[in-house]
């Protein structure tokens, strides 16, 4: 199908051959409905696309739906399909599936194929699921990964789960609804048998996390993005699709993606993040969920609801004026890590718009992780459908 990865300059490129994460699916009699908007070559977290227009939030028109898997939130919480795919770099999956009101996962980095999906980084990137339930996201895992889908009962209840939450570092910006929320299930979950600690995962732990991420997502996006053009003998250089951008990504490519853009990271500065930084943050996870014997990390997935789309650069967490990235700051550095992640719609505001819960696990946990969610999403309950449908 016409492949555009949402840019104007390859608005009729058509791929000789499917994605292997598609194939898998059509090949296990998967229905292909067609293809969605999403922030342009996936580098936003707001679901503005310059040139296919800006993606609305079925739950309120006026609302963004997050990025950059943008129309894959909107489709299915608009109950157009029952499923989409997305990727997800640092919460492309998860930050639309929490604004939008649906499950989004994003499994352990490598876990499914990603063969033939338009790359940001192969050190970040992943495909995952985005369902309207934790079984329909548990299905597409099976059939991406090749394994047989089982089902297991249903157990409702949590005895026997010890779930860690990180105030210090996932509620230290956070509207007070979702923060509530989060509490509020937090509760609803102790009273079904789970235990709940707090822990701290470190006082440097976001400027560990910073400073392993982002000199790996900048620094990797033009190499990658070139190989695979190449790779996929697309017609069209890098420099090309860099020109034909709009602005608000072209912005972000201008000042640190492109060779010689004034903050271009350095070769010492990317291999000190992807051989020392981020090694070190993977090691300060694992040990949080040894040190602590929790099976699971609980936290909000964005800090607050759907912004206007009038005013989402920039908006407001908590009163304070923030940049559009402080969506993702509770999701990136788990996918840094290559960690799996879940995140469960929870709740809706007094306004009628809906809180995300994600449930982490450790490295390659996947399906521990979905059998939790399926667990906790049994005792939350879903998600009325918007009222806008």
């Amino acid at each position: 199908m016409p492949t555009s990865f949402g840019t104007k300059v390859l608005a009729t490129h058509q791929p000789s051959e499917d994605a292997a994460v598609v194939k898998l699916m059509r090949e296990a009699g998967a229905i292909l409905f067609g293809k969605n908007n999403l922030v342009e070559m996936s580098y936003g977290l707001t679901g503005l696309n310059a040139h296919y227009g800006q993606v609305k939030n079925p739950y309120d028109l006026t609302r963004v739906t997050g990025g950059s898997s943008s129309g894959a939130g909107a489709s299915v919480a608009a109950r157009i399909v029952p499923a989409a795919l997305g990727g997800d770099t640092v919460g492309s999956i998860r930050v639309p599936s929490s604004l939008c009101g649906v499950v989004g996962f994003r499994p352990t980095t490598g876990r499914w194929p990603g063969r033939g999906i338009a790359p940001i980084s192969h050190t970040l990137d992943t495909p995952g699921p985005m369902t309207r339930t934790v079984e329909d996201c548990a299905l597409l895992d099976a059939v991406a990964t090749g394994r047989t889908p089982t089902y297991k009962p249903l157990v409702r209840n949590l005895k026997g789960l010890r779930f860690g939450f990180a105030p210090k570092q996932h509620l230290d910006l956070i509207d007070p609804e979702v923060e509530a929320c989060f509490h509020g299930t937090l509760n609803r979950l102790r009273d079904t048998g789970a235990e709940i600690v707090e822990i701290d995962l470190g006082e440097d732990f976001a400027t560990l996390a910073y400073q392993a991420n982002w000199p790996i997502f900048f620094s990797e996006t033009m190499p990658h993005v070139s190989e695979f053009l190449k790779e996929q003998r697309i017609p069209v250089s890098f420099e090309e699709i860099y020109d034909g951008l709009g602005q608000n990504v072209k912005a972000f490519w201008g000042d640190r993606v492109v060779a010689d853009s004034p903050n271009a990271i350095s070769k010492e500065t990317y291999h000190t993040s992807l051989n020392i930084q981020r090694a070190t943050l993977q090691r300060r996870y694992a040990d949080a969920y040894r040190s602590n014997q929790i099976d699971a990390l609980l936290f909000p997935t964005t800090p607050t609801v759907a912004p206007l789309i009038d005013e989402q650069v920039p908006f407001a967490i908590a009163g304070q004026i923030v940049d559009r990235l402080l969506l993702a700051k509770n999701v990136f550095p788990s996918s840094c890590a290559g960690l799996p992640g879940i995140s469960l719609p929870v709740g809706l505001s007094s306004s009628g718009l809906p809180i995300g819960m994600e449930i982490d696990g450790p490295w390659g946990s996947d399906q521990t992780i979905l059998d939790i969610a399926a667990r906790v999403s049994a005792i939350i309950g879903q998600l009325p459908a918007p009222r806008t449908i």
